[in-house]
């Protein structure tokens, strides 16, 4: 497969170049895929400001090669899903989406974890007609701490939803290790996603276990925030080096950390997402690797 697109006359790295994964035995993706958090008003909150923009960034996304959508209904709520929809529908037949449940929006756009069964249940009726699909590829619990639900509770709900047809396969979101083990060994879990970049590696004990179990592990927040990704940050050396941004090495680091990372990226920028799929192709070496975990370790201590 050709691994570059030609836009506005010059060639752009497909996300086929960063290989592929396979989600729950079954779903053969593009191991880079796109995060719609960032395509309704700031805070995932409300109408975006460009909504022209923002299906022209979906649809530039699946041009590169992207077949992977993270996305999740209370991104706006509902705004994500219907942008998806409009830019998108009638879906390309290998396009995956990966969609979250577990919490709901306050008035001021607040992110409240609300586990209880029926509301997973209808947050899954809602994702289902909301995109426009009879079955959704994949779902992830996004686990918030309630003490009013035990965790297990809700994970048997997914369950519930699987046999009944409405999910495909099951992930889970923002858990320990221990939680995942306890989930996994009734329940098989196809994804994991938790907060994990350069800049925080709290969730590395998670990403090594997925590796040994084959298990796929979707970064969010994977550019991380401040001085991570700017342009005077601890990257900012070896980017000139390569000649690329930060954020290429942010991601490039991910992908070269695990053969099971799935880096979801999002951006309400065409010229932002066209960046990110170039970090496919980018290959570092062992002992720039090395060097980017301590220099982003330096400025965290």
């Amino acid at each position: 497969m050709d691994k570059t697109s030609t836009f506005f006359g010059k060639d752009t790295p497909l996300a086929s170049a960063a290989g592929t994964i396979t989600l729950g035995g079954e779903l053969v993706v593009t191991r880079l895929g796109f995060g719609t958090m960032q395509l309704p008003g700031a805070g995932a909150w409300g109408e975006p400001a460009d909504p022209a923009r923002a299906r022209a960034v979906l649809r530039r996304a699946v041009e590169l090669g992207i077949n992977f959508i993270d996305t999740s209904d209370y991104y706006g709520p509902h705004v994500a899903n219907r942008l998806i929809v409009e830019a998108l529908y009638p879906y390309p037949q290998d396009l995956v989406f990966a969609t979250k449940i577990g919490f709901k929006r306050g008035a001021d756009g607040s992110f409240i974890p609300d586990p209880r069964p029926e509301s997973l249940r209808l947050a899954c009726e809602e994702n289902l007609s909301h995109l426009k699909v009879e079955r959704l590829d994949l779902v992830h619990f996004r686990y918030g701490g309630s003490p009013e639900v035990p965790f297990m509770e809700s994970v048997g709900t997914l369950q519930d939803l699987q046999r009944e047809g409405k999910i495909r396969h099951i992930g889970l979101s923002n858990v320990t290790l221990a939680q995942l083990q306890e989930a996994r060994a009734t329940v098989p879990i196809a994804t994991v996603e938790n907060l994990y970049n350069l800049a925080d590696r709290s969730s590395e004990q998670v990403v090594d276990w997925c590796t040994q179990q084959r298990i796929a592990f979707l970064p969010f927040l994977p550019l991380g925030k401040g001085k991570l990704v700017q342009a005077d940050g601890p990257l900012a050396s070896l980017a000139k080096r390569y000649q690329v941004t930060p954020a290429h090495l942010a991601l490039a680091w991910l992908l070269a950390r695990s053969p099971m990372i799935l880096p979801i990226p999002g951006t309400s920028s065409v010229q932002h997402i066209e960046e990110n799929v170039a970090a496919a192709s980018l290959r570092l070496s062992e002992e720039d690797l090395s060097t980017l975990a301590a220099q982003v370790a330096s400025v965290q201590n």
